[in-house]
């Protein structure tokens, strides 16, 4: 019997300790995730609601179902057993990395905790809320820090941007500089067609405005109203920066949730560059278009 208790407590403990390792991995990526494309509604209320149920929403499931796999470890693993049939709905089940990296752990849990009892029950509790909680306080400070710190001068209007080496007039909110997403076909043709003023579109191109290319959009990238020193290495095609960008005026509009642009610099045929605000280039089809890419078209001086 005894012999029977310590493996139970031996399994028990193994699954509290995957557990945990799974709520610390959401309380990480959620609260890094959340200053990197949330936070920029205008209402802190609007702001903390996205956090608690977009990005810290998988953090908070994974800590209930601890503290009840804990308390009650048959429920806690039945729970285990409907979020798998749960995650099948959801996701395409016959894919191996849902499988592997979803399914079968969740199933692995559910069994623990199903045969397991993680002992002295309070000190497990204590685990299961303290360390994913450090974790958060842990990944947060930097982005805490640096959103609370953004500067934004409200001004919309037309900007004359002297960046490293580049001069450029970026576009006004508008048609040119849009909140709402959209591919990178829709964006050049806004540009083509965006009026002298950078307030409407033309019903014949105008050919004023474009889209800046990778270079133009990294030398440009800004901090604290300083240019943050980028340079494009066109061979590797990275950015580099003495100061790394952020979400700021005069380039971004804080209280958008538009966090990547698109450039001009094409990789294919079906594949262009975007610049995400903190400064860093990626390729992208040019199809996509979810809300949180967008475009600001450019013109010289």
């Amino acid at each position: 019997m005894q012999n029977m208790d310590k493996k139970r407590r031996v399994l028990g403990w193994v699954a509290l300790g995957l557990s945990i390792t799974i709520t610390c991995f959401w309380a990480f990526w959620g609260i890094i995730e959340n200053f990197h494309e949330g936070w920029y509604s205008q209402s802190w209320l609007a702001n903390v609601g996205l956090m608690l149920v977009q990005y810290l929403g998988p953090m908070l499931v994974f800590m209930a179902l601890t503290l009840i796999s804990i308390s009650w470890p048959r429920l806690g693993g039945g729970l285990h057993a409907v979020l798998i049939l749960l995650a099948a709905g959801f996701f395409d089940v016959f894919n191996n990395t849902v499988m592997l990296l979803i399914l079968l752990p969740l199933a692995g849990l559910g069994a623990l905790y199903w045969f397991g009892r993680p002992q002295p029950r309070r000190a497990a509790r204590w685990l299961a809320i303290g360390l994913p909680l450090l974790t958060l306080m842990a990944a947060g400070i930097e982005p805490v820090l640096r959103v609370s710190q953004r500067l934004d001068d409200g001004i919309l209007a037309a900007r004359l941007v002297a960046g490293n080496g580049v001069f450029l007039i970026w576009a006004p909110a508008g048609p040119g500089w849009p909140h709402q997403g959209g591919d990178w076909y829709q964006a050049g043709q806004a540009c083509q067609y965006l009026a002298e003023d950078g307030l409407s579109l033309a019903a014949t191109r105008q050919n004023i405005w474009r889209l800046p290319n990778a270079e133009e959009a990294v030398r440009s990238m800004m901090r604290h109203g300083r240019n943050s020193g980028g340079t494009w290495d066109v061979v590797s095609e990275k950015a580099s920066y003495q100061t790394t960008p952020d979400k700021e005026s005069p380039l971004w509009q804080v209280h958008s949730q538009v966090i990547y642009w698109w450039t001009a610099s094409e990789i294919d045929a079906d594949r262009a560059y975007i610049i995400a605000y903190d400064g860093q280039v990626w390729p992208r089809s040019k199809d996509l278009g979810p809300d949180y890419l967008g475009y600001r078209c450019v013109k010289g001086q």
